[in-house]
């Protein structure tokens, strides 16, 4: 009776390292992210990206799967807790606009950057914000 503590201090060990990872994951993926966006620019954009998810998530000309992992995204945006405390420096005030960067990545791939365009809620300056954080280029010049 006295090894009970074991599997327990197993378990947390393995979730610790699953943490570790995330982290890790995270500031690889900031560094890939954020290089063209700065922090500071992501974040200004957040009540329009929040907007924008919205009316994404309930677009049904978009696909079931690219939905889903909107409405995900905006649960994961309105939780009052984080995956990554926002003590630890860059990673978690980053955290964030990484996730959402991935997201509307993968929604762009699916659905185009039509979609982001048709459903913007701001200006064209965080249009164009927006563009850079999803690994778009400039818009095409109108002509």
């Amino acid at each position: 009776m006295d090894a009970w503590w074991q599997p327990v201090a197993a378990v947390a060990a393995g979730l610790l390292l699953v943490w570790a990872l995330l982290v890790v994951a995270l500031l690889v993926a900031a560094r890939r992210t954020a290089d063209p966006v700065t922090l500071r620019e992501a974040l200004r954009l957040l009540p329009d990206v929040v907007r924008l998810v919205r009316r994404l998530a309930a677009d049904p000309a978009l696909p079931r799967g690219v939905r889903w992992r909107l409405w995900l995204l905006l649960g994961y945006l309105l939780l009052p807790f984080d995956l990554v405390p926002d003590v630890l420096p860059v990673v978690g005030y980053a955290d964030d606009a990484v996730v959402v960067a991935l997201v509307l990545r993968s929604v762009v791939r699916r659905a185009g950057a039509g979609a982001l365009e048709r459903h913007w809620p701001g200006t064209p300056q965080g249009m164009a914000v927006l563009r850079r954080l999803c690994g778009l280029g400039p818009p095409p010049a109108a002509g």
